[in-house]
């Protein structure tokens, strides 16, 4: 099956977070099974430096865009990157400035993403080829199938929300500029609350709509997590699936990380233990293999729950109970007091102020456990990450997290089957509690329920074969 997948970023070319990760891997998982998948994304120079094989194609005659064809590196997945340098030739990340500014034409830098994306998809780009689905994914691609809903040549399309949080929301006037039709806006279309809604685009036309997890599917038709468009998403219930995010296990693998001095597997941990202390040197930490070492990696926003984590984290820190290592940027407030929770506690907590792919590997195999307290979480990554790592998450129960972490409770632990440890509600109260079970259960005399819910979670596949056939069969769905 032709395939077009459109991103604004793609893992190893470009990335800021799990959107980067699936926009490679699900890709990859789909070429695997022979089909014809095509990966489309923005010609950030960093991607174009980065992209393996590269050739230039000139695009739709007269166009102010072209197309830089190559691979995406490691794989056999084709991509082309929409080479418009008024929009995308720059410094900075795919939606920032080098100062952490967003920048002030990002409504004009995706509809002119979206107008191209559309053109290859109806076989004007000069490619000959026509995709029999395109994939979209989140509001960077939103417009795409608004500019395509009169089209005689329209491929059917799906429409992944990876977060409903960032919604690409853009003040009224803004549709004037692109020179959006009036017909448009309307709240059943494009407007929402007076403001123009690229997400809305996707939601209302698009065939399906596809989220990352079963249980955020269920939770962003209500009100208290539809973020004001759970309206729109209970009218297209029947058009919405949940199809939880796999993992690149070539990427993320103890046994083989090129990150990692010593690999280590569910039948031989002693490596997990010599990962502990490396990382401890790493971040200069005392080496201690009696203490608790918790990790955390991610961006320091409300989302996640970092104030959550700091709070929980200070006074048992203070007791000597613990060691943590955080990794990580995002709000400066957060970085200030992650900060000086490692300034107060030089011997127990590091900080990093950077995301960093090595030490993020590192993180995943020195620590012995993973906070992930995020107030709401589409899928999540870190969380799969963790449980193949041996690295036992602790996480509220929402979203992805729920439906990939089992429970460390009498029964679980009793029948072998249970994880990490699981926590309601999001609070700083609740999130102590399950860290001080994880320091109980890590400190019982030889750690053998400890070392079991190690290997349950090492045995639990969250590959991409799952998922991939599922997103095969709407696809094909589609199609018929």
């Amino acid at each position: 099956m032709r395939i077009l997948f459109a991103s604004s970023e793609a893992f190893p070319l470009v990335k800021t977070g799990g959107l980067g990760d699936v926009s490679s891997s699900l890709p990859a998982a789909l070429k695997r099974r022979r089909q014809d998948v095509r990966l489309v994304l923005p010609a950030y120079p960093r991607a174009a430096s980065r992209l393996a094989d590269p050739t230039r194609l000139p695009g739709p005659a007269d166009a102010p865009w072209s197309l830089i064809q190559g691979y995406l590196p490691g794989t056999s997945v084709m991509v082309y990157l929409v080479d418009w340098p008024r929009y995308f030739e720059r410094d900075g990340d795919p939606y920032r400035a080098t100062d952490g500014s967003d920048w002030p034409d990002n409504p004009q830098r995706f509809a002119a993403f979206a107008s191209a994306v559309a053109s290859m998809s109806v076989d004007e780009a000069q490619l000959d080829w026509m995709p029999e689905v395109l994939h979209l994914n989140d509001w960077q691609t939103g417009l795409v199938p608004v500019y395509l809903r009169d089209h005689p040549r329209r491929p059917p399309i799906v429409f992944t929300i990876h977060n409903l949080a960032y919604q690409g929301l853009f003040p009224a006037e803004t549709r004037h500029a692109l020179g959006l039709p009036e017909d448009l806006w309307h709240m059943e279309a494009l407007e929402f609350h007076n403001q123009l809604s690229f997400m809305k685009g996707g939601l209302v036309f698009s065939d399906l709509i596809t989220t990352v997890s079963p249980t955020y599917a269920r939770e962003i038709q209500t009100p208290e997590q539809g973020m004001g468009l759970d309206g729109v998403l209970r009218a297209r219930a029947s058009s919405l699936h949940g199809i939880l995010n796999g993992v690149d296990y070539r990427e993320w693998n103890p046994e083989k990380d090129g990150y990692l001095d010593t690999h280590y597997s569910a039948d031989d941990l002693s490596g997990k233990a010599q990962n502990k202390a490396s990382l401890q040197r790493e971040l200069r930490l005392p080496e201690r293999e009696d203490i608790m070492l918790l990790g955390h990696v991610g961006r320091m926003v409300s989302q996640k729950g970092i104030d959550l984590l700091l709070e929980a984290c200070a006074p048992l820190l203070a007791a000597g109970r613990m060691q943590l290592v955080l990794v990580g940027n995002g709000d400066r407030g957060f970085e200030d007091w992650a900060r000086s929770l490692a300034y107060d506690h030089p011997e127990a907590c590091s900080t990093v102020i950077a995301y960093n792919e090595g030490l993020a590997h590192r993180v995943e195999a020195g620590a012995d456990a993973f906070l992930m307290p995020s107030r709401f979480e589409p899928c999540g990554m870190n969380q799969m990450y963790s449980l193949r790592y041996g690295t036992p998450p602790i996480v509220h129960a929402t979203g992805g997290l729920a439906d990939t972490v089992i429970d460390a409770n009498p029964a679980t632990l009793g029948d072998r089957t249970a994880t990490g440890f699981c926590f309601l509600p999001a609070d700083t109260a609740a999130l102590t509690r399950a860290i001080e079970r994880a320091l109980a259960l890590f400190d019982e005399p030889g750690q053998e329920r400890w070392r079991s819910m190690m290997r349950n979670g090492m045995g639990r596949d969250f590959g991409w074969n799952t998922s991939s056939a599922a997103y095969l069969d709407l696809y094909r769905s589609l199609r018929a």
